[in-house]
């Protein structure tokens, strides 16, 4: 979480304004982007009110995470629970900060272009990931037993 913090303020600093893009291997560029919303610009508002409701969301959704992967006592899902809440803290603390997620990992082959996103959406996805496998592994031995 600390990381991504970090690196989410040194970009900020380095690439100053929205869009300014710099090439480091062919098909990667850091590129400074602000999401006011979710995943993908999903529910992206300039109300005041949103970054603190979209936060608290966030963290309702860690609690209830966490709370699942502490009752599987599994190494898999406690990996799960950490990387899914340390991404989810990230963004909602950089969310707080000025209303938005700053997003700069920039991925894409001339004009075909993933969306912009930043170390926490990774930490979040693959926390997702193993949760289902750790949901899935759940599921097939009860269903043995």
């Amino acid at each position: 979480m600390a990381f991504d913090l970090i690196a989410k303020s040194q970009i900020d600093r380095l690439l100053v304004h929205i869009g300014t893009s710099m090439p480091l291997i062919p098909g990667f560029n850091l590129t400074l982007g602000h999401n006011r919303g979710i995943s993908f610009g999903v529910l992206d508002s300039d109300h005041w009110f949103a970054p603190y409701l979209l936060s608290a969301v966030a963290v309702v959704l860690i609690v209830a995470v966490l709370n699942w992967t502490a009752q599987q006592r599994s190494k898999l899902s406690d990996i799960a629970g950490t990387l899914f809440a340390s991404g989810g803290l990230a963004n909602a603390i950089d969310r707080l900060g000025d209303g938005a997620v700053t997003d700069y990992l920039d991925f894409g082959w001339q004009a075909v272009r993933w969306p912009t996103f930043n170390m926490a959406d990774v930490f979040i996805f693959f926390g997702v990931v193993l949760l289902l496998l750790g949901w899935r592994e759940t599921r097939t031995l009860t269903s043995d037993t």
